[in-house]
């Protein structure tokens, strides 16, 4: 099983969480402190969190489940894209599009008229 180290979290600034006036009170739980304007948070948390992660994601994976990767900001859009396809799976890179998972059925139908008007150009 993977597993991280406390120091790996830290180099990766895993404990660094948003500016203290912007932040949504069902995290308090998993804030440690607060330095300078912005939360730190509780690694101790997020290691034993991430295990669990670990652990729920290598069991779907065995049951042959469907993962969504999702990764807009701009650091994390060529790695969601590489890893995504390396094990075959869906991504969204970009623009996160508003109700794609509470409102599939109407994205299907925009999703379905785009193929429409792609086989009528092809088609002449």
């Amino acid at each position: 099983m993977v597993t991280i180290t406390m120091k790996e979290l830290l180099e990766a600034g895993v404990h660094f969480g948003h500016q203290t006036h912007r932040w949504n009170p069902k995290m308090r739980e998993f804030i440690f402190g607060e330095r300078n304007g912005i939360h730190i948070i509780d690694l101790q948390k997020t290691q034993r969190y991430f295990r669990e992660a670990v652990k729920f994601v290598t069991e779907m994976a065995a049951q042959g489940k469907t993962f969504l990767f999702v990764g807009t900001k701009r650091q994390a859009q060529d790695a969601i894209a590489e890893e995504a396809t390396r094990c075959g799976q869906f991504y969204v890179n970009h623009r996160w599009l508003g109700g794609l998972l509470t409102n599939f059925q109407t994205i299907r139908k925009s999703i379905q008229k785009l193929q429409e008007l792609e086989q009528m150009k092809a088609d002449g």
